[in-house]
């Protein structure tokens, strides 16, 4: 008599809406087993039984061939006693009360799915909502888990008996797809135009083509929102969208049709193209190839271009049809969030657009795109939102009690923190404005039904203007944390990376609230979790006339200048003194003398904007931080020159001192050198002084790892230089990965602090116990 044996499974990570039932029936299948699988509100249970043989194969290879979108987190296995069982079936979904399972992300078609989009005898040929179990929406759709149909936005579309077939048929790539759909029972494509009028008589997609090759300016409806679209070569049209954006001058992104389309307008290195392909298809930021097609208006003064490529069917139908390569930038008013409501769209976007591409799948959840670059070999995320939110980043330590991290201000993510999960948002926006605020709410609150979170700890940033703040003061029933913005800045990247105990932490932004009420933003801290140390920053300077001079990178020129020469700046022949009108330079004297509107800050970005401002690059700023890209841009490679500084180590913390380094500065322009060298020259101090502090609180504390964070970072010219000299002092050096270094990883390292203060007992010590070196 054969042996027979049965064990219990218990499946936890993303393994719902990826295929993964289907792919455990065809192994059991496969394997000759009999039993049951069944999703439920924590993962995926199963009961399989056969020889002992056969259900050891069956857990190697359920681990070893999993579905390309699922994320195995954990796998526990138990013997249970044989009922006899000698078939397989999959059984219907269990809700359990206070359990939940991470939501997959949006996706890309598939390349099953891609070849029958074009394949005319296909019975989905040019059906622009192809999907399968492999790929397609997700996260935007979901209302609710465990995830069936009967809970997504595809709730209204009942299916024609060949797609319930396919559904039902565990043998189909769509067996259990819940948006599985076709031409005869799906979402439909229309052609509006600005007043909500259907364009009748053509095929809505040859038509909108038609239009963007004839200069329109297009919205289309996508995974997570509207674009606005125009053809990236017609200068007319990228300027008539940019007046009618209102956005002057950040650049736009870019959709071509496929690799090839992108290696003809940019340089592509193998990691880049891996990024650009992958599922996720996130904006990836490349050098631009000379001369080029693309209008100069798409990014004036960069040399970068943020391209993807096509991440929904439609986007590949439109692609091929307008045979060009499109703007695709969000759909709203700068400053605006993301129009996803149809009504809303049609309201907010038209006046901007031409002609609506739309769809009747309704979107439950907004989602921008996700913008990354590749540095050194190694992903740098710039913001993360499609195709990777909501994906939990692991923790080491779980979370004693449910946990919400309401972020910075700008550039806003929140995150939920249960058992070993961090649950970052997408990308929420600056919020500057009600509607991005409400935005905001409605995501924290969608986030804790999906995800079955009920936070009794709010985390928040010091600072007290900020609206996110502001909410969680507000409130009822939950223990407040506040945690100083660079103390975030340092425990995201340590969560992320796993690291215990403390490192050295350099936390460089354009502004955070710090303890002493100054505004900091070129710091060095001795942190962990639980708290950190001030042991040394950039020395302050006044921000004369406060948010003013963060919009006017010649304020901060002017402050450096008379730092370094005093009055006799009004002496110096630079262009800068030149171009700075008298009057307002009067004022801004007076405001400095006198300390009027003029807070301290040891802000890097400032820094940055200052001598931008010297340099000639830009006197005034358009979009936050612009300044200091446009230096970044503008830096020559080869230059390996660099500045004086000083460092005051007479007392704690220590201070960088830089006024040496603007007299640099300005010598160098006196005597005529390239304003691309002295860029250079401006960053490699920069990472020289990184390296001398950092070897400073080594030999104090004994610390070896240090922590990179804060918008800073984005600077691949700084990051490329400082993370190169701190290996060569035998550092190990943690750069952000899964999160961005900017304000959009806030979140995760609130939420993180606020755990290791709850384990500790410290909840309610607002400010936290972040002090400064004495």
């Amino acid at each position: 008599m054969v042996a027979v044996a049965r064990r219990r499974i218990q499946v936890w990570g993303t393994v719902q809406g990826v295929g993964f039932r289907p792919f455990v029936y065809r192994l059991a299948t496969r394997h000759g087993l009999g039993g049951w699988v069944l999703n439920h509100s924590a993962g995926v249970e199963l009961e399989i039984e056969g020889r002992p043989g056969a259900l050891d194969a069956f857990l190697h290879d359920l681990q070893a061939e999993a579905p390309p979108l699922a994320r195995l987190e954990a796998v526990a296995v138990a013997d249970v006693p044989s009922v006899g069982s000698a078939s397989f079936e999959i059984l219907s979904s269990h809700i359990q009360p206070g359990e939940s399972q991470p939501v997959p992300a949006d996706t890309a078609p598939c390349s099953d799915c891609l070849r029958e989009l074009f394949d005319p005898s296909d019975r989905r040929y040019h059906y622009p909502f192809i999907n399968c179990t492999n790929c397609g929406p997700r996260f935007t759709l979901i209302q609710d888990v465990p995830y069936d149909r009967e809970r997504t936005t595809m709730a209204v579309f009942r299916m024609c008996p060949d797609c319930q077939r396919e559904y039902d048929d565990p043998s189909d790539r769509r067996f259990h797809a819940q948006p599985n759909a076709c031409p005869r029972c799906g979402p439909r494509l229309r052609l509006l135009d600005r007043a909500g009028q259907e364009i009748d008589g053509a095929d809505p997609i040859v038509r909108a083509a038609q239009l963007l090759q004839e200069g329109a300016i297009l919205a289309v409806k996508g995974l997570g929102g509207y674009h606005l679209a125009c053809n990236a070569f017609d200068a007319q049209a990228v300027e008539r969208l940019r007046r009618r954006k209102h956005r002057e001058d950040k650049p736009f992104a870019l959709m071509a049709p496929d690799l090839e389309a992108v290696d003809r307008l940019c340089c592509v290195t193998e990691a880049e193209a891996e990024l650009l392909a992958s599922e996720r298809r996130p904006i990836v930021l490349l050098r631009r190839r000379e001369p080029s097609p693309v209008a100069p208006e798409v990014a004036p003064g960069h040399r970068l271009l943020g391209l993807m490529l096509p991440y929904t069917p439609l986007h590949s139908l439109l692609l091929e049809a307008a045979r060009s390569v499109l703007v695709m930038t969000s759909g709203n008013r700068s400053e605006e969030p993301i129009a996803y409501q149809d009504e809303d769209a049609l309201h907010r976007l038209g006046p901007l657009a031409d002609a609506f591409l739309v769809h009747d799948r309704a979107i439950h959840t907004r989602c921008d795109d996700s913008v990354t670059r590749v540095l050194g070999g190694q992903e740098l995320l710039l913001r993360r939102s499609r195709g990777y939110a909501p994906r939990p980043i692991a923790l080491r330590v779980p979370f004693a009690e449910p946990v919400l991290a309401c972020g910075a201000e700008l550039k806003n993510t929140f995150c939920l923190g249960k058992g070993r999960h961090a649950l970052v948002s997408h990308h929420i926006g600056d919020l500057e404005n009600w509607e991005t605020l409400a935005s905001f709410a409605e995501g924290i609150e969608r986030f804790a039904r999906l995800f079955d979170v009920h936070p009794t700890v709010v985390a928040y940033d010091l600072h007290p203007e900020y609206l996110s703040t502001k909410y969680a003061l507000e409130l009822p029933g939950v223990a407040r944390v506040g945690v100083q913005h660079h103390h975030a800045h340092i425990a995201s990247c340590m969560a992320e990376h796993g690291l215990e105990g403390p490192a050295i932490g350099v936390a460089f932004d354009g502004l955070g609230y710090g303890l002493d009420g100054t505004l900091w933003g070129g710091e060095f801290l001795v942190a962990d979790y639980l708290d950190c140390t001030r042991v040394a920053h950039l020395a302050p300077m006044p921000l004369p006339g406060g948010a003013q001079a963060i919009r006017q990178p010649w304020r901060m020129a002017a402050t450096y200048l008379h730092a370094a020469y005093g009055d006799e700046m009004e002496a110096l022949g630079l262009d800068f003194m030149r171009r700075l009108d008298r009057g307002r330079w009067a004022v801004l004297k007076q405001m400095l003398r006198k300390g009027i509107n003029s807070p301290p800050t040891s802000s890097l970005g400032r820094l940055f904007d200052a001598v931008a401002a010297l340099v000639g690059v830009r006197d005034v700023a358009n979009y936050e931080g612009q300044a200091a890209v446009e230096l970044e841009v503008l830096a020559d490679e080869a230059c390996q020159e660099r500045y004086p500084y000083t460092i005051d180590d007479g007392s704690r913390p220590l201070v960088l001192r830089v006024e040496a380094t603007i007299r640099g500065v300005v010598d160098d322009l006196l005597n005529g050198t390239e304003p691309a060298c002295v860029a250079a020259k401006f960053h490699n101090t920069l990472a020289e002084a990184v390296a001398a502090l950092c070897g400073s609180i080594r030999a104090e504390h004994g610390l070896d790892r240090v922590v990179l964070g804060g918008g800073v970072f984005q600077n691949a010219f700084l990051l490329g230089r400082v993370v190169p000299r701190l290996a060569a002092l035998d550092f190990q050096v943690y750069v952000p990965s899964q999160v961005p270094p900017n304000d959009g990883g806030i979140a995760l390292g609130q939420a993180v602090i606020a755990n290791a203060r709850v384990r500790a007992g410290k909840v309610g010590k607002e400010a936290g116990p972040c002090v400064s070196a004495s």
